[in-house]
């Protein structure tokens, strides 16, 4: 999933396939390159969400675990999101208390997301923390921007054109 940065990913029509199974490459390869351990269930929380290419909540994730022969617990769902997280391969989308595979995650970046409120499809785009009119007031201020989240809501491209209920 590599990419133009300033380009969102997310909203745009591609080969499905080869973007799983490239992201999954990508992952497994950088493990390996940094010695972190993409576990079976690891790995499949991954997988999940690069197929759905949307934010999926936690019980989501652990009821289609559950399907796939994993463990049914919550902690099994959430220890997999934790490390996905803390080494940059799925973000949390705070308004939907979900999370979405990173769509630049071999490269240091404030993501930005759209949300579209109609589908909830998320489309990521690169930001950066000292950028903007936030990074100018900090910078102002003395405040060292360490990580920002940039969450919009509106309509995506798919849902646009459709008649509303």
């Amino acid at each position: 999933m590599t990419s133009n940065p300033a380009t969102p990913l997310g909203f745009e029509a591609h080969d499905h396939a080869a973007c799983v199974s490239g992201a999954l490459e990508a992952a497994e390869a950088r493990c390996a390159a940094e010695g972190l351990r993409l576990t079976p269930v690891r790995r499949k929380v991954l997988e999940l969400l690069l197929r759905e290419h949307r934010a999926l909540g936690a019980y989501a994730i652990l009821d289609l675990l559950r399907d796939a022969g994993f463990g049914s617990q919550p902690p099994v769902a959430y220890r997999a999101l934790d490390f996905l997280a803390e080494h940059g391969f799925v973000h949390k989308i705070e308004r939907l208390n979900a999370f979405v595979a990173c769509a630049h995650p071999n490269e240091r970046h404030s993501p930005a997301f759209m949300i579209c409120r109609l589908c909830d499809a998320v489309a990521e785009a690169q930001s950066g923390p000292t950028r903007g009119a936030l990074g100018a007031v900090a910078q102002a201020a003395g405040f060292e921007i360490e990580k920002t989240v940039l969450e919009a809501e509106g309509v995506c491209p798919a849902c646009k054109d459709k008649p509303r209920v």
